[in-house]
């Protein structure tokens, strides 16, 4: 199980709950953006139960943000053992409402962030000849979502980028995987009013939404999996895909 953690966006509903899923298994290095306040929390509730971890604030969206925080990391560990690429956002709209600016920061922030995130990491992990990579995805990246199909798009492209980078750093014995949620209760969903979301559970099988802790759960599994698993898309969803 890896010893050098990093996770991004965790200060989010599932990155929390992943930071705590992996707390017991090595040093976290913990990155956010919103949230500030929740993320020293984080922190602060980890280190009081005798795990180790430390948090850096830093916009992933932008190069220099991504640049930041493995600096402040190189200075605190050794090379990465794991990162879980979690930041991310949603936008709910029609396509012909969303402007230029918004449809940059989701790119920047689903998309380019994973991207640069993934690509300091393998710099690192190559000459260790060690590694893995967790990218959180969403369902919408596979069946894709009506009025969100810029937030889809971004998803669709991790889970690409997930298949592409995992046969380029498999002989460097790095594994990359996706976990793709579905309908997870979350404050990303919180803008579904309560009939919107009974509807919604009873188009997935399961009969409900998903908890942050179920996905956490899957990337704890999935850290530990053999490496011989690797570009894999794993929808944790209740069977609605």
């Amino acid at each position: 199980m890896p010893a050098n953690i990093l996770i991004t966006g965790a200060s989010g509903g599932i990155g929390s709950e992943v930071a705590r899923a992996l707390a017991p298994e090595g040093r976290l290095f913990l990155i956010g953006n919103h949230g500030k306040e929740a993320l020293i929390r984080l922190t602060e509730e980890l280190l009081s139960q005798g795990f180790s971890a430390s948090c850096f604030f830093a916009d992933l969206s932008r190069e220099e943000g991504c640049r930041a925080a493995f600096s402040e990391y190189d200075r605190l560990f050794g090379p990465p053992d794991l990162l879980v690429n979690c930041a991310g956002i949603a936008h709910v709209s029609l396509i012909q409402d969303t402007d230029e600016p918004k449809l940059q920061e989701i790119l920047q922030t689903n998309l380019s962030s994973c991207i640069r995130m993934s690509r300091e990491a393998a710099r690192r992990m190559i000459p260790a000849k060690s590694g893995r990579i967790i990218n959180i995805s969403s369902v919408f990246g596979i069946i894709g979502a009506s009025c969100e199909a810029e937030y889809s798009a971004t998803k669709g492209a991790v889970n690409a980028f997930t298949k592409s980078l995992a046969k380029e750093l498999a002989p460097s014995g790095i594994a990359v995987n996706a976990i793709a949620p579905g309908a997870i209760d979350t404050l990303m969903n919180s803008n579904l009013s309560p009939q919107e979301k009974k509807a919604l559970a009873e188009e997935i099988p399961a009969g409900r939404f998903g908890t942050p802790e179920e996905v956490a759960e899957c990337v704890r599994l999935l850290a530990k999996a053999p490496l011989y698993l690797t570009g894999q898309i794993i929808a944790v969803d209740g069977g609605w895909s």
